[in-house]
């Protein structure tokens, strides 16, 4: 008689190769998190055009560019609690056709109020699809490798705002600012129906919620047939003693102070990095009287940085110490940032710089994700996850308002980047005491009694073939 085998769903896929299909789950991540990238920005690269096009003054296109950023970050603080109550999956598939839907209505508006609506609504997909889709991937990634596939889907966020600039410094005079905006409202439209057929529940979300015996039977087939071929239960790998919803456990006092310490510093993060994706093409052509095209491909350097940190400091992080590994790059970004204040005449080292910050800032945000679907427990991990982003996008916010209104004032390009290092040396600060809160416990490893995982009372996913 053929025995009944137990095992945790971390241990399944720890015990394992990276297969075939978990590298197609982080391709299809990686795609998401590429349009996502490319649609968040697509404002910043038509703004200089926009603004000619339609007379806005510095406000007028300030309103347009936190429009977006609001919905961001209500989609973000939203998005986490859905997929934590109803799964990654739907939530994912969802938000992508929501933003690609409304960026098509975006490319059709007659006047800066219509543009404002739709922006926003994009911005309630665009919020909700970053901190989910990476916990989708966390969640199927072997922990020897957990921050490196994170990173290496979320550098598609990057690597599509670079990719916009170039299409942009094309397109742009080409074929006008809206054909930028079709592109970018499109293609997430193709990708929504792709994910539907394509992408897998969190295996880990099925066997916590007790549902699903088909879809994980089918699962545990593709990552572990010899395991698929004979009888097994799947346990959840570790669970709160007391049945709470994923915003209470986020708050609880073993996770309140490292929650605090990864919203400071991703706050500081997307602050600086949305200012940049905002306004850094007026910047540099209204500061260094540079062409429209000068300014995009300037923009471009700095998206480029993001998917090469990204996967440098991801690589590094799964090494050395996390958190001394993001606090040295933060550091190094704000050297950068006051730099570039200085060398606005010189467009190829501005260009340099520019690569340099994004390296740093945009690389080192996507290593804070990281940092963060490690901490928290599976059935709050999208939640935790996604109010950090939630947090960071009001970052996000008021960095678009102070960029408008830091230009109103007639602040020169050097005294805004001055302006930029503080934020980016207080990430620094907020990684380093984020070290003192954080344990193994939310990845699965149980300390201390502060996740005690009652096996008898999980009621684990049973399966005999």
């Amino acid at each position: 008689m053929t025995s009944l085998r137990r095992l945790s769903v971390r241990d399944l896929i720890d015990g394992r190769p990276f297969g075939r299909f978990q590298t197609l789950l982080v391709f299809l991540g990686f795609m998401t998190i590429v349009l996502d990238g490319f649609d968040a920005v697509v404002m910043g690269y038509i703004a200089p055009q926009l603004k000619l096009d339609w007379g806005l003054s510095h406000e007028s296109l300030g309103a347009v560019l936190s429009a977006g950023l609001i919905g961001q970050a209500i989609g973000a603080m939203a998005g986490g609690p859905l997929a934590d109550r109803y799964g990654r999956k739907p939530v994912v598939v969802s938000n992508v056709l929501f933003f690609g839907i409304w960026t098509l209505a975006t490319a059709m508006s007659s006047d800066v109020r219509g543009m404002v609506i739709f922006r926003f609504l994009t911005g309630l997909g665009l919020g909700a699809a970053i901190p989910n889709t990476s916990t989708l991937i966390s969640e199927y990634a072997p922990q020897r490798m957990r921050s490196f596939l994170i990173t290496v889907t979320l550098c598609g966020y990057t690597a599509g705002g670079a990719g916009g600039g170039f299409i942009s410094a094309w397109m742009i005079p080409a074929f006008g600012w809206r054909s930028v905006v079709l592109a970018a409202g499109v293609l997430p439209v193709i990708l929504g129906v792709i994910l539907m057929a394509l992408m897998p529940e969190s295996l880990g979300f099925l066997v916590a919620r007790k549902k699903g015996a088909a879809a994980v039977k089918a699962i545990v087939a593709r990552i572990a047939p010899e395991i698929a071929r004979t009888p097994y239960e799947l346990v959840q790998d570790a669970q709160s003693p007391h049945r709470s919803s994923s915003i209470r456990i986020v708050l609880a006092p073993q996770y309140r102070m490292g929650t605090a310490m990864l919203w400071c510093g991703y706050f500081c993060v997307l602050f600086l990095i949305y200012l940049l994706s905002s306004w850094l093409p007026t910047l540099v052509k209204e500061g260094g009287g540079y062409s429209v095209s000068e300014s995009a491909i300037a923009m471009a350097m700095f998206q480029v940085g993001g998917p090469i940190g990204s996967l440098a400091i991801g690589w590094a992080m799964d090494r050395w110490s996390k958190h001394w590994i993001l606090a040295g790059v933060f550091l190094i970004g704000a050297a950068s940032v006051a730099a570039i204040g200085e060398t606005s005449q010189y467009y190829l080292a501005l260009c340099g710089l520019a690569l340099v910050v994004g390296f740093c800032m945009s690389g080192g945000s996507v290593g804070m994700t990281a940092l963060a679907t490690g901490y928290y427990p599976t059935e709050a991990r999208a939640t935790g996850s996604s109010w950090m982003l939630g947090i960071g996008r009001i970052g996000a916010i008021l960095s678009a308002m102070l960029g408008a209104e830091m230009l109103s004032l007639g602040w020169s390009m050097s005294d805004i980047f001055t302006a930029l290092v503080i934020p980016a040396l207080i990430a620094a600060v907020a990684v380093l005491a984020h070290k003192r809160w954080d344990t193994p416990r939310a990845a699965g490893v149980i300390q201390h009694g502060a996740i005690p995982h009652d096996k008898d009372a999980s009621k684990p996913v049973s399966t005999n073939p």
